[in-house]
């Protein structure tokens, strides 16, 4: 089965075909990461307008590299929520325009969902396929830091999240307050691997919120920045900082994850999103899991329309269905299909009334 697959939650605009939900025939993405580091973040405008540039030169492309006709495309599967509004208008209505023409079913796929099937690819294959469940998913990105549980039919369960800032977020500030750019995880990891063996990490706090699998960071955030407001950061500062910001993210994050795995008996913990990238997180999730970790090839973790054609193939098996009705839903809760629209489908007045 042939899955075509559109990404438009944040700032690529990414198209893929997956078949069979594991194999990897395409996946093409158009990256707006140098438009918005010259602010510093995401301009919600500036992404939806740069979406609608793209999408057609990506899809063109994804469907060569596949070498494909939209004839062999079975199904279209698109991100329907969370993320930007207008960023989500422009992938969701893309997708019902080819499902119209191409007369090809649409699936809408929650991004976050999406982001664990990542796990489920490889473009070697080797290590392709479905986990074993019940498995424990931290899912930590620029705007999310969720753990879940997904159950052996498939259905995810949250289990906690980030109570204020999630983890992506906290890379982007603490790094603008560093001075090192965005986005911030890549160049935080960066300083910190400079550091050197001989020196250690600034000693940060961490908010373990004892009892329950919540995170928090703006604690975090805030402690960094005391400890850089008014003073002049010499590069063996932004180094010392950086590998402490990142080891106290890193130690909080891990912990809780295996915590939760060992209390649930989870079969495997997966890890996924665009903080899923760093070399530290996977390195002390690997030490501390209680179960066989997976995690996706970089590439994979960070945005990108492969997981979101995984996940449509795997939700479709599982019977979900949409329509061209499809809505977006920018705040779209794990473990909460898309919805569909209704409207078009009110009743009409009786003419026997």
């Amino acid at each position: 089965m042939l899955v075509l697959g559109i990404e438009t939650s944040c700032d690529e605009t990414a198209v893929s075909v997956v078949e069979d939900g594991r194999r990897i025939r395409s996946d093409i993405i158009a990256s707006q990461a140098d438009l918005h580091a010259h602010f510093g973040g995401i301009v919600p405008e500036l992404a939806s307008r740069h979406h609608l540039e793209a999408m057609l030169p990506v899809l063109e492309r994804s469907l060569a590299e596949a070498e494909v006709a939209w004839q062999d495309i079975d199904l279209l599967a698109v991100t329907a929520g969370p993320g930007l509004a207008g960023a989500l208008l422009v992938g969701v209505n893309s997708a019902r325009a080819l499902s119209f023409a191409w007369d090809v079913p649409l699936l809408g796929v929650n991004h976050l969902e999406a982001h664990v099937y990542a796990n489920w690819l490889d473009s070697s294959t080797e290590h392709a396929g479905p986990a074993a469940l019940p498995a424990v998913c931290l899912i930590v990105s620029g705007a999310h830091s969720d753990l879940a549980v997904m159950g052996e039919d498939g259905s995810f369960q949250r289990l906690g999240r980030t109570l204020d800032d999630a983890a992506g977020e906290a890379f982007d500030k603490v790094a603008r307050l560093l001075g090192l750019g965005f986005p911030g995880g890549p160049a935080i990891q960066r300083a910190a691997a400079e550091l050197g063996a001989g020196a250690a990490p600034e000693s940060l706090p961490r908010a373990w919120l004892e009892g329950d699998h919540n995170f928090s960071f703006s604690g975090l955030k805030t402690e960094m920045l005391k400890r850089t407001r008014g003073r002049t950061l010499s590069p063996q500062d932004v180094r010392t900082l950086s590998a402490g910001f990142q080891e106290s993210v890193a130690d909080v994050l891990s912990a809780k994850t295996a915590r939760a795995a060992q209390s649930l008996n989870a079969r495997t913990v997966l890890l996924s999103g665009g903080v899923a990238a760093n070399s530290r997180l996977r390195a002390l999730l690997a030490e501390r899991s209680p179960a066989p970790l997976r995690v996706p090839p970089i590439p994979l973790c960070t945005d990108n329309a492969a997981m979101v054609g995984a996940a449509g193939f795997h939700r479709w098996q599982a019977g979900d269905r949409s329509d061209l009705a499809l809505e977006i839903d920018p705040g779209l809760p794990l473990g909460v299909r898309p919805a569909i629209s209704r409207l078009h489908a009110v009743e009409q007045p009786n003419p026997n009334r």
